[in-house]
């Protein structure tokens, strides 16, 4: 018996932001389908501390609460596998803030 493994994404800032500020677009539809275990999310502590400082920024106007804000993170971070990055080595990726998040 062959065992099924989940596609494994993890969702980049802007998707999430899109997301956050649309109910209409595939970002929304993405995040909406994260605890139907099509997939499995992965992210790093970097990159939740990347996800709150973007999402917290006042020109965002997202409309959301702060604390509307940590409960989607919390959300993100229940839902999550915890990935430690280790920096011996590091790629150089067209974004440089994305650096700390490829593993």
């Amino acid at each position: 018996m062959f065992a099924t493994i989940d596609p494994q994404i993890i969702i980049d800032t802007n998707v999430l932001l899109s997301a956050l500020r649309s109910q209409l677009g595939a970002s929304f539809r993405l995040l909406s389908l994260i605890e139907d275990n099509r997939f499995e999310t992965n992210l790093s502590v970097a990159l939740v501390f990347e996800y709150e400082d973007v999402l917290k920024r006042p020109e965002q106007n997202l409309r959301l609460s702060h604390q509307e804000i940590d409960d989607v993170l919390d959300f993100l971070c229940q839902n999550a596998n915890l990935h430690e990055i280790f920096y011996l080595w590091r790629p150089t990726l067209r974004d440089p803030k994305d650096d700390f998040v490829w593993n």
